[in-house]
């Protein structure tokens, strides 16, 4: 039957058609919408684990166990999984094992923008890369069948575009895979150096019957439009070029970007006057055609940075396009904040009027950064705040330590933050973090942790106790406050910062918008009492804003949370 399917819905698809039986991901936009699709076939065991490099681990190990087995993750979570990842390139498979990876072109929700092609190159791995969801089904199906030809896991490239749009794709059956038996087999699957060193000269082989594959394989086609121009595209660039050039060039569209054909491309631009490569980040493409000897036009034209679109390929190529229909008022800038209620506002307003460095963390407390708080000093990845905090304080020494802070999500903490408590445990630095546990992972959509005690199928399992695992690696001060007392956790935090000792803050309050969370009544301003002084504003609550000189409260906002009454010095706010 035809279905509507998101592009990481598809995937999903892919996965259940498959036979695959082991899922494991951690959640990161624009990835996470795979793994949450396929948990919701019965006949796929699915979970979220601490972190990529966890999950990767863990589908390897099914695949060695001769499962048809897949993790997802984004573009900066195949930095956490690099480890087992290039690894697996040597051992190989048993069962099929497919690594899905999204990249982020724009930063639309990403702290760097990063080409997984090139991790694909580095770990010599297949990669196969889909433009519309149709061929994320399609692909994602022959991911495993040539995993298990080549016996290695095959790397499956999305974009945000391709990930979050939707097209039309023709779904059947699943196919029931059996379990293939597993073979004790050390020289295959334990890599000491004496059995990697034969599997390197393997891998090296197998590439080369890969390249092989790619020369003929139906994923790589031409479309001869009969023109002197030709294009060399892949994944949601060739729906952009289509769009923008239509049949007024030739097409190579390359749907295996790892390892590249030769032949096919200089067979492609043999007799043809120009030859363009459109690919968004990197080069690869282009430095491939140059390396086999094929003169192309890339990088010298196409930007490096940022995400394609239509009107951007036809500008460069000097192409003529109907106008797109604008809205003739400028709109107002909308920039992302916390949400009304959100109980890291108050938290972050301590910080900001305490006048501390704040180590900061990837989550929604990252907003913190922003106006009018602006209570965040840096941001590098997932768990470095903890371990950058011990850092800068190593560095700036004991009075640095009475004025900085770490601060990191609940599911972060889990992901990777424990090993840099650990180590200021272990090394002691009079370091103070503050571990925003809001009972969900919030900025990618509320997915569940180690510490909320719900599996990704909502059934009950042990949760995590921050206060006792913090105590067992060697942290004595831990103090738990909620985020909506200003008082009390200003106090917290005057008192860990004077601690002689490492201090952990548990700032404990859900998420505002998880469903089973119940709001107050929406306050109200008695504009009798407010003098204008603009006090409340200094938390950026959305639902707070003025009108004619006084406070005014959004009544369809406020969720009643009552962090902004202890900011009016009138008491205007009830």
């Amino acid at each position: 039957m035809k279905e509507l399917l998101q592009g990481n819905e598809a995937v999903a698809r892919g996965l259940y058609e498959a036979g695959v039986t082991v899922v494991s991901s951690y959640p990161g936009t624009p990835s996470t919408e795979i793994t949450e699709a396929a948990a919701m076939y019965d006949e796929i065991y699915c979970e979220w684990a601490p972190n990529e490099k966890v999950a990767a681990e863990v589908a390897a190990g099914a695949a060695i166990g001769g499962a048809r087995s897949f993790c997802g993750m984004k573009h900066v979570g195949l930095n956490v999984a690099a480890d087992p990842v290039f690894t697996m390139s040597y051992i190989g498979v048993n069962g099929g094992m497919v690594i899905g990876v999204a990249d982020d072109p724009g930063m639309h929700s990403s702290q760097n923008e990063q080409d997984s092609r090139n991790y694909a190159i580095a770990a010599k791995l297949l990669m196969l890369e889909p433009s519309d969801s149709a061929e994320c089904r399609d692909m994602t199906k022959l991911a495993f069948e040539l995993s298990e030809q080549f016996d290695t896991p095959v790397m499956l490239r999305l974009s945000t575009r391709i990930a979050h749009s939707r097209s039309i794709v023709d779904t059947v059956d699943r196919v029931d895979v059996p379990l293939r038996p597993y073979v004790k087999n050390a020289a295959k699957n334990v890599m000491l150096p004496a059995f990697a060193r034969p599997k390197h000269e393997m891998v090296e082989a197998r590439t080369v019957k890969e390249r092989e594959w790619a020369e003929i394989c139906a994923l790589n086609f031409v479309e001869d439009n009969g023109s002197a121009t030709g294009v060399i595209v892949a994944g949601s660039v060739y729906k952009y070029a289509k769009e923008a050039l239509g049949d007024t060039v030739n097409y190579l569209k390359l749907g295996v970007v790892n390892p590249l054909p030769v032949e096919k491309i200089r067979n492609f631009a043999n007799g043809l006057d120009k030859v363009y490569v459109i690919e968004e980040l990197d080069d690869i493409l282009e430095t491939h055609c140059r390396k086999i000897g094929v003169e192309v036009i890339g990088k010298d034209l196409f930007p490096r940075c940022g995400e394609f679109s239509q009107k951007l390929i036809a500008e460069k190529m000097g192409v003529a396009r109907d106008e797109s229909v604008s809205i003739e008022e400028s709109i107002p800038v909308r920039p992302p904040v916390m949400c009304c209620g959100c109980p890291h506002r108050g938290l972050f307003y301590a910080l900001k009027r305490e006048g501390v460095y704040v180590s900061g963390d990837i989550g929604c407390y990252t907003l913190g950064a922003s106006a009018p708080l602006g209570a965040m000093d840096a941001c590098i990845c997932m768990g470095a705040s903890i371990s950058a905090l011990h850092g800068y304080n190593k560095a700036r020494g004991a009075e640095a330590e009475k004025k900085a802070v770490a601060v990191i999500g609940d599911s972060t903490f889990m992901h990777s933050g424990v090993t840099s408590l650990i180590d200021i445990a272990y090394n002691r630095s009079n370091s103070t973090v503050i571990i925003l546990d809001n009972s969900i992972t919030g900025m990618t959509g509320h997915q569940q942790n180690p510490t909320t005690g719900l599996t990704i199928k909502g059934d009950p399992t042990s949760a995590v106790d921050l206060e006792a695992l913090c105590r067992a690696i060697g942290i004595q001060d831990v103090q738990v406050v909620d985020p909506y007392d200003l008082k009390a956790t200003r106090a917290a935090l005057k008192a860990a910062l004077t601690a002689e000792c490492p201090s952990v803050i548990i700032s404990r309050r859900p998420c505002a918008l998880l469903k089973t969370v119940k709001h107050k009544p929406a306050l109200t301003v008695d504009t009798d009492k407010c003098i204008g002084c603009k006090a409340c504003m200094g938390i950026g609550c959305p639902a707070i804003s003025m009108k004619d000189g006084k406070a005014v409260i959004d009544a369809t906002q406020c969720v009643g949370c009552g962090v902004c009454t202890d900011l009016c010095p009138k008491k205007a706010i009830g």
